[in-house]
């Protein structure tokens, strides 16, 4: 392509159009569904699909790429990991570009190719798309919008309400990377230590816990708000106290550090590539072998409990801290770390 910038002509419907499509977008992850240039991507269902699991993200991160990832992977990874948290197993995504006049067209070639990868590494095909182009100066760059598509077996019922009193509470992975990785590039923070974003597709993660502890309850990303607020999620959904211990929550020492000296906390800081998952108790062990046998789960720990609620309050989150007190782990709130993905 001879172009180096994105222009308005590239939204136009003509053929500066056709050519970013076909030379970037089909570049890197063009299919037989999306060869076909129809306005919706035509799916085979699997027969033995009883449900689809849906689910759609928006992606405004900046900067666009850092240590560990980009716009384009966290676009991919976030959308698998949403709909696979239903139990589904991901099949394919559309994807939505919003570009800005003068964005670098071998930036949007390296998102478009991250984006392939990720797809790739997730088992998902990208099948559907759009692409608009807004003048200079009202965007930043490019903002990514994916929905995905899933199959549900019958008999797979994960959410917030199946927790019970008793049930084992587990994460994926440490805490906190890309919430401090985006926020160290966007600001210029010099650490010392290697921090980067963790994000990640998880669905085969999910597969695999499903497959060994059958008596999952559910699964959920701990986003935006951290682990703090999903778990305060789950706990309303449950009418339930969650517990946790402090010192079984696997996080980085730079990054634990960096939350110190920025006057966070860690709870709340967004994650990319971990998932919380809620486990009746007598498979909280399978559950955490098959995390820690997929690369994605090595550093996973079992790290609190559901527990009954009195009836005279609301359901809350609470950590027992490492010197042995006990406080009320909130949501967050306001924005601690805005556009992170």
């Amino acid at each position: 392509m001879a172009d180096d910038k994105v222009m308005l002509g590239h939204g136009s419907g003509g053929t500066m159009m056709k050519r970013i499509i076909d030379e970037v977008f089909m570049g890197a992850y063009g299919n037989d569904a999306l060869a076909t240039g129809d306005d919706a991507a035509v799916l085979p269902v699997p027969a033995d699909a009883g449900r689809l699991a849906f689910s759609t993200d928006s992606f405004v991160v900046t900067p666009h790429f850092f240590p560990g990832g980009d716009i384009g992977r966290l676009a991919v990874c976030g959308t698998v990991n949403d709909v696979a948290t239903s139990g589904a197993v991901p099949v394919a995504l559309s994807c939505g570009m919003i570009l800005e006049e003068g964005f670098p067209m071998d930036d949007l070639r390296r998102i478009c190719e991250s984006m392939a990868r990720a797809a790739e590494e997730a088992g998902v095909r990208i099948v559907t798309g759009d692409t608009k182009v807004v003048n200079r100066g009202h965007g930043d760059g490019v903002f990514i919008n994916t929905s995905g598509v899933g199959v549900l077996r019958e008999g797979v019922e994960l959410g917030g309400a199946q927790c019970r009193p008793g049930d084992a509470v587990l994460v994926s992975g440490a805490l906190g990377d890309h919430g401090i990785t985006i926020m160290s590039q966007r600001e210029g923070l010099g650490f010392t230590a290697d921090i980067e974003s963790d994000a990640a597709p998880l669905n085969h993660l999910i597969a695999d816990v499903l497959a060994a502890a059958p008596a999952t309850r559910c699964f959920r990303d701990p986003t935006r708000g951290g682990l703090a607020s999903t778990l305060n999620e789950l706990a309303a959904q449950a009418g339930a106290d969650i517990a946790v211990e402090e010192a079984a929550v696997p996080v980085k020492p730079a990054v634990q550090g960096a939350c110190e000296m920025l006057g966070y906390d860690v709870m709340q800081v967004a994650n990319e590539g971990k998932m919380v998952c809620v486990v009746a108790p007598d498979q909280a062990e399978a559950a955490l072998a098959a995390m820690h046998a997929n690369p994605y789960g090595a550093d996973a720990a079992i790290i609190g409990e559901v527990q009954q609620a009195p009836a005279d309050r609301a359901p809350r989150v609470t950590l027992r801290t490492a010197f042995g007190s006990t406080r009320i782990l909130d949501m967050l709130v306001g924005e601690q770390l805005p556009r992170i993905c």
